[in-house]
């Protein structure tokens, strides 16, 4: 439906109201009472309508679901909406969803429906159902819903938004990556054995007495029944892998000529980013998938030593730094989907605090960086975090990868596996290329581009 503009008549109330005025003429002329009172009429009725479908409009509630509640782009979701209102009503209201721009034309719906249920406090629901679908990641305001009431007798129309709109979350794609051996070697059930001696026996245990603050899933019972006293294990023979990733979110790092801004007309006009970040991005999350599979727990932190995804304003849990599981990859994947470039801070980043969290981690399995554009004193300073990782991989976002050659260089001289790749390069090669060494810039592929949405 193509909402016309505001008014206040529809045309069979300016033709009653046309053929009032032609009754009052006409008895000017003949001298009839009759014809008088009845122009009186016609002209009254299109105005009293008017008046009464402001004043007496109908109250309604309106209630929106989505299935699935956190989708991914490229993939639909289901909106079931449901409108309450009084059991009886002057006419049929004409209702449209507002949307964003980028899901194309809004879907149209009359109330009553042809699904009622008839509630209490005189009221009733009608329910519709339509199918939404992103192409590209964020947070979209679905709603409100555009009401246009009109009378009994169809004379006059008034248009009013019901209030009530939700967030539909879509987070970014993530891409199947081959497995490679940055991941390390696991056994079936996900673990990684350290190097300590495995034990023959449950009872071999190596304990200790319980101190204060050990966690009670340490306490090892049949040492503690043989000992009269609490005791806990002192070494285990596996141990969950951990991997750190740390993320670039300087809107300078990712400029192309001048600071990215949000564009309009551009593909995320609701966020401050450009192609090169969002490839990044997408390697987030495909990165963070393929390893949350492999049982890592992960830890994500920014180029500030701050937790990675504090700045997000979809995220669940901002200042979350560890996740693991499904859950924990859920959050990550909802705190990405609103992540966007952010001004310059007031701090430099590959700092101290920052190298600093990286050596004590080092023993906590690959760090790997998703980067933009690096000056040379930052490539230095990041360096040489790599020293005493098990891997140490770095990916360099940037529009024009050619630039980034002493980058790289620098990097790789530190002891990092560091390659450079632009919005049209495939990361499923530039995950590849992590099972050797040394790097180099892997090609871009030019791939689909299309800011279209479909339906």
């Amino acid at each position: 439906m193509e909402w016309s503009k505001a008014r206040i008549l529809t045309p069979r109330g300016w033709g009653l109201a046309g053929a009032g005025l032609f009754c009052v003429l006409l008895a000017q002329i003949m001298g009839r009472k009759d014809l008088l009172v009845l122009g009186l009429f016609l002209l009254l009725l299109p105005v009293l309508a008017a008046i009464g479908v402001r004043l007496l409009a109908p109250g309604f509630i309106v209630y929106r679901e989505f299935t699935p509640a956190v989708v991914e782009a490229e993939s639909s979701t289901t909106v079931d909406l449901a409108v309450g209102g009084p059991l009886r009503t002057a006419g049929r209201v004409r209702m449209s969803e507002t949307l964003p721009p980028r899901f194309g034309r809004s879907p149209e719906f009359i109330y009553p429906g042809k699904v009622q249920n008839d509630g209490k406090a005189g009221l009733r629901s009608s329910r519709y159902q339509y199918h939404l679908r992103s192409a590209s990641r964020g947070q979209f305001p679905i709603g409100p819903v555009n009401a246009e009431l009109s009378d009994a007798f169809g004379l006059s129309t008034h248009q009013r938004s019901l209030p009530g709109s939700d967030l539909l979350t879509v987070t970014p794609r993530a891409l199947e990556l081959p497995v490679t051996t940055v991941s390390g070697a696991r056994s079936s059930d996900g673990v990684i054995a350290t190097g300590q001696r495995a034990n023959p026996s449950d009872d071999d245990v190596m304990t200790r007495e319980y101190r204060h603050g050990d966690p009670m899933r340490r306490v090892h019972w049949p040492a503690t029944a043989r000992q009269g006293q609490l005791m806990v294990r002192q070494e285990e023979s596996v141990t969950t892998p951990e991997a750190t990733l740390l993320l670039d979110l300087r809107a300078g790092a990712f400029a192309d000529g001048g600071s990215p801004a949000r564009n309009p007309g551009g593909e995320h006009p609701e966020l401050r980013s450009s192609a090169a970040f969002e490839w990044s991005v997408v390697a987030a999350m495909s990165i963070s998938a393929h390893l949350v599979e492999r049982s890592f727990e992960l830890r994500l932190l920014d180029v500030f030593g701050k937790p990675g995804l504090a700045s997000s304003r979809s995220a669940p849990e901002a200042m979350t730094e560890e996740y693991a599981g499904a859950a924990g990859l859920h959050s990550i994947a909802e705190s990405l989907a609103a992540i966007e470039l952010q001004e310059d801070q007031n701090g430099t980043a590959f700092n101290d605090d920052l190298l600093e969290r990286l050596s004590s981690g080092r023993q906590r399995g690959p760090v790997i960086a998703i980067l933009g554009q690096l000056s040379t004193a930052e490539a230095r300073a990041l360096a040489v975090a790599a020293q005493g990782s098990p891997a140490a991989c770095a990916i360099v976002s940037s529009h024009h990868p050619e630039q980034a050659a002493q980058t790289l260089e620098l990097l790789r001289q530190g002891g990092w596996r560091a390659i450079a790749a632009n919005e049209g390069t495939s990361l499923r090669r530039v995950w590849s290329y992590f099972d050797a060494g040394p790097l180099e810039t892997a090609p871009a592929e030019q791939q689909p581009s299309g800011s279209g949405v479909p339906r």
